[in-house]
């Protein structure tokens, strides 16, 4: 498991800063050549670490900071809290990955590759060592997955900092938010969040908002009442079933709405839901869980249909 402290124990040694950081502008061809290489020497990694991250009919980016599989990105391109979401490879292949916390104050979300290891990772920049004019780098998938393109890369310099943002000149369009912003070691400083009035206004999460929040981001935690996320509203989720009190125990499944979430899942009209949220199915039990939760909140049945015993965990739909 990554924790904030160890992930600083292996990245307390920095590299050199570099010369063309503390000049106004690069003087001579030497200074270009040096941000070249820098660059250079630092994109292979930084670009298999960076990831797609595809949710229903939208995707973003995002980024991989451990081996086993820990990825940051924004809150607007998770949104929600443990929920199933397709991560792509650099080279195209898609793992299973589910949403951990998120801040919808700051834009911060962290995520976890469930399928198996290792990953491609890349360094962290947790001493908060950049300063403003430094030279960056940022990554993303602009406008979605595209492998014959590939990761698109920019480089720029920082040119705002503030306490929960910070601001460079890389030119970002849709798709790349939620992707990652490197300083020319090649560590990670920051995560995309928005474009500006420019799109050479770029806003990115400092690591610092990340690192105030570690644990709970870690534990799956929904924090703030921000505008880069909301909250799903109580009662809101459509499960799509109606269902009475079967003689034998649990709930008999008497009608169900076409095309409703419980449809897809496989419910059938006589199937008998066994268990709610693992427990025993009554029809105040199902009530009152079904008045807890909102569209896109997830909701574990166990049921029996035919000869059959099934058990699923639904996301709910939106009410009609």
């Amino acid at each position: 498991m990554v924790t904030a402290a160890s992930l600083m124990c292996g990245l307390m040694a920095h590299a050199d800063r570099p010369r063309f950081n503390d000049k106004e502008a690069p003087q001579s061809l030497d200074d270009f050549r040096e941000i070249q290489k820098a660059l250079q020497e630092n994109l292979e990694r930084a670009r298999a670490a960076t990831v797609c991250l595809q949710m229903g009919g939208g995707s973003g980016s995002a980024v991989i900071i451990s081996v086993d599989g820990l990825v940051l990105t924004a809150a607007h391109v998770t949104s929600k809290v443990d929920q199933e979401i397709t991560v792509v490879m650099e080279d195209g292949r898609k793992l299973k990955g589910v949403s951990l916390g998120l801040n919808s104050e700051t834009d911060s979300a962290m995520l976890q590759i469930i399928d198996d290891g290792p990953f491609p990772f890349v360094e962290v920049d947790l001493d908060d060592s950049t300063k403003l004019g430094d030279w960056v780098f940022s990554l993303g998938h602009s406008g979605g997955f595209d492998k014959e393109r590939g990761i698109n890369v920019r480089v720029g310099r920082l040119v705002r900092q503030a306490d929960s943002t910070i601001q460079s000149d890389c030119m970002l369009i849709g798709g790349d938010s939620g992707g990652p912003l490197f300083n020319m070691a090649g560590e990670l400083i920051g995560i995309h969040s928005r474009v500006g009035a420019s799109r050479e206004e770029s806003m990115h999460v400092p690591l610092r908002e990340f690192q105030a929040h570690w644990d709970e981001l870690k534990e799956g935690k929904f924090i703030g009442s921000g505008g880069f996320a909301k909250k799903s509203i109580p009662g809101s989720g459509f499960l799509g079933v109606i269902t009475e009190k079967a003689e034998e125990g649990g709930l008999r499944v008497t009608e169900i709405w076409e095309e409703s979430v419980a449809e897809k899942a496989g419910l059938k009209v006589g199937d008998r839901i066994l268990e709610v949220a693992g427990e025993e199915a009554t029809e105040k039990g199902m009530s009152s869980k079904l008045a807890e939760l909102g569209e896109g909140d997830k909701l574990k049945l166990k049921w029996i249909s035919g000869d059959e015993s099934k058990e699923e965990t639904i996301q709910l739909g939106k009410r009609p």
